[in-house]
């Protein structure tokens, strides 16, 4: 008879929830302290931080889950599950807050990116200003790249977590 496995998409679904609950929750801060259009690198730190514990995080649970047993092909659904569950969350919000919270957002990451290409002095004026108008006629297509970004990342942390974590059920 076989036994009630778990089932790598309920524990995608319910980690990548609260990946995704944890990361809008740290966005709301950092928006609520006017940093929410910085590029700076320790806020990139942390949410990579927060995204490697809860990916991994669920794959140690799924593995308790299915009797101690996990495999590489397991590891990388979870990984790649929970990353997509909390960029469709992070999308959503990315909408909200520059559709609703913040009608500016767009514009202030323009004026972030050029003075940051200014400081850098490594592009001319013209190329600062077709970067500046690029960010502001294409920002929607930053969407479909939060996607794909959180996908590869959760494939990574999968793939790393499932080696390091992984195995086998012996053969009967």
């Amino acid at each position: 008879m076989e036994e009630n496995q778990p089932k790598t998409g309920k524990y995608s679904l319910i980690y990548g929830l609260f990946l995704g609950g944890i990361s809008v929750a740290f966005a709301l801060m950092l928006f609520s302290m006017d940093a929410h259009y910085s590029q700076d690198s320790l806020n990139t730190i942390i949410s990579i931080i927060i995204t490697v514990a809860i990916i991994i995080w669920g794959i140690i649970s799924f593995k308790k889950a299915n009797g101690g047993y996990l495999s590489l092909g397991e590891a990388l659904k979870l990984g790649a599950g929970i990353a997509v569950i909390a960029g469709i969350i992070g999308v959503a919000y990315t909408m909200f807050l520059a559709n609703v919270l913040d009608t500016e957002f767009i514009t202030k990451v323009a004026d972030a990116q050029r003075a940051a290409g200014i400081e850098a002095g490594t592009m001319t004026e013209q190329q600062i200003e077709q970067q500046y108008q690029g960010t502001l006629n294409y920002f929607w297509i930053s969407y479909p790249i939060i996607l794909i970004f959180n996908i590869i990342i959760g494939l990574i942390i999968g793939l790393l977590g499932g080696l390091i974590l992984k195995k086998s059920k012996p053969m009967e």
